[in-house]
């Protein structure tokens, strides 16, 4: 059973704990960490978005997020993004290679499986800009099912209308591009695609 921290509307932790089958059912607040993998190529930003297994309990089969997950109670936002980056893809990175670009809600409500989900949640987003082979990435076959390099640009034009293909956060998304857009000098430091 996973416990989240209950945290208030600035996502600070408020001592309460509650377990994820009743956040998601009673749309308790709690947090999350989300993390971008981006490469430039040919002048152009790309994302890594990873397909969801289809036995997940939210928006199974579409693309989402690079990596993301909650933060189990009395955990930080980058520890939790740093061990979700592992667990999912098999990236194994170090404090200084995420950078923190921001937070945004997550609230709304949903079927899936037949059952109501209430999501209210805080995301912490970082940046991975390391260069990435996808190949020798080691994806959990439970949470992911495929990882494909997207975009940007291209992906944040098509959000609204392909939510058959995507349930990437568009808020999540915004972060990440006004990061990019408020941080040039991390264009220089990009690498290339493998």
């Amino acid at each position: 059973m996973e416990y989240f921290d209950v945290c208030d509307e600035k996502g600070n932790p408020t001592g309460g704990i509650v377990a994820r089958d009743v956040a998601h059912r009673e749309g308790i607040r709690h947090r999350t960490a989300h993390v971008w993998v981006v490469r430039r190529v040919d002048g152009r930003w790309q994302v890594l978005l990873q397909k969801r297994s289809e036995n997940k309990d939210s928006f199974p089969g579409k693309y989402d997020t690079s990596s993301a997950g909650h933060i189990p109670a009395g955990e930080a936002p980058l520890e939790s993004a740093l061990r979700e980056l592992a667990e999912e893809l098999g990236i194994r990175a170090t404090p200084a290679q995420l950078h923190f670009a921001g937070t945004f809600d997550i609230r709304f409500e949903k079927e899936f499986h037949g059952r109501l989900f209430r999501d209210n949640e805080l995301a912490h987003v970082y940046v991975y800009m390391e260069p990435v082979d996808i190949g020798a990435l080691t994806l959990q076959a439970e949470e992911v099912s495929q990882v494909d390099w997207f975009d940007l640009e291209k992906t944040w034009a098509e959000l609204p209308e392909r939510r058959d293909i995507y349930c990437v956060p568009t808020p999540g998304m915004a972060v990440l591009r006004n990061y990019l857009m408020e941080n040039p000098q991390r264009d220089s430091l990009s690498p290339q695609a493998l």
